[in-house]
């Protein structure tokens, strides 16, 4: 492509804005579902419109105070959240969080096995249909749990002992992708990236955490989103030395 045929930063934006963009990101308030070993989140008004006018001067202003951990609604667990000595949130470039979007679509079997975990075979399915899954994009899980949100036993699904079932990875399926094809992050719309029951020592979201990639877990309306051609925009705040934070997932439709 010649230098007069290359689009502006201008035109670009132009050209995206007219494109369609969907919110993959629930939004947390107290009493979302969450892990179990988590507080609930507590909010505090500290200032609330024409009750602080005196204080502040003559106008009113809102302003709360959030008290949560940092996985909390739909979220980024950078490397260090697991892995000692791994990124920490303020350590993960910028350019990782504009990616081609690629989505595993596994919701028919997951509304027949909740505890279904993605297969090598739907990999094939997937690759037969679109090519080999291009490195350094995003891959997310479609399993459609999220449209149980926010009701956390509808996620969680126990049965009548108590053990909760959900959807998601396979190891296999993880190492294919971050070894073989080495994508730059992934994604899913449950509270682990693992079916529940079948990982119990996390070693699902170690291993993916251990590569030194960061993950978002809580996606939403991935429903609405093509297996592939779609770009996502994944931001989060900086926090120094963070090891996680709510963010704000958008994709942009082809």
């Amino acid at each position: 492509m010649s230098e007069k045929s290359k689009l502006t930063l201008q035109e670009a934006y132009v050209f995206l804005k007219g494109k369609r963009w969907v919110d993959l990101t629930h939004s947390f308030a107290p009493g979302i579902p969450h892990w179990y070993g988590f507080p609930d989140e507590q909010r505090e008004t500290l200032y609330y419109y024409d009750e602080n006018v005196g204080t502040l001067g003559s106008y009113g202003i809102f302003i709360q105070r959030y008290n949560h951990v940092g996985q909390w609604g739909t979220h980024v667990d950078p490397p260090a959240h697991f892995v000692r000595g791994k990124r920490m949130l303020d350590q993960i470039d910028v350019k990782e969080m504009v990616l081609p979007l690629a989505v595993l679509d596994i919701h028919d079997k997951a509304a027949n096995n909740p505890d279904y975990a993605v297969s090598m075979d739907d990999i094939r399915a997937w690759e037969s249909r679109h090519g080999k899954i291009p490195e350094d994009c995003f891959v997310a899980l479609r399993t459609d749990w999220s449209k149980r949100w926010p009701d956390s036993r509808s996620m969680e699904s126990p049965d009548s002992s108590g053990i909760m079932h959900f959807p998601g990875w396979s190891l296999p399926v993880l190492k294919y992708l971050y070894e073989e094809r080495k994508i730059a992050a992934s994604g899913h719309e449950t509270t682990d990236n693992a079916p529940n029951g079948l990982d119990p020592n996390m070693d699902m979201e170690r291993y993916v955490l251990g590569t030194n990639h960061y993950q978002i877990e809580l996606l939403t309306n991935l429903d609405q989103v093509p297996e592939w051609g779609a770009l996502i925009v994944a931001t989060f705040p900086k926090p120094k030395n963070g090891t996680g934070f709510p963010a704000r997932v958008f994709a942009i439709l082809p």
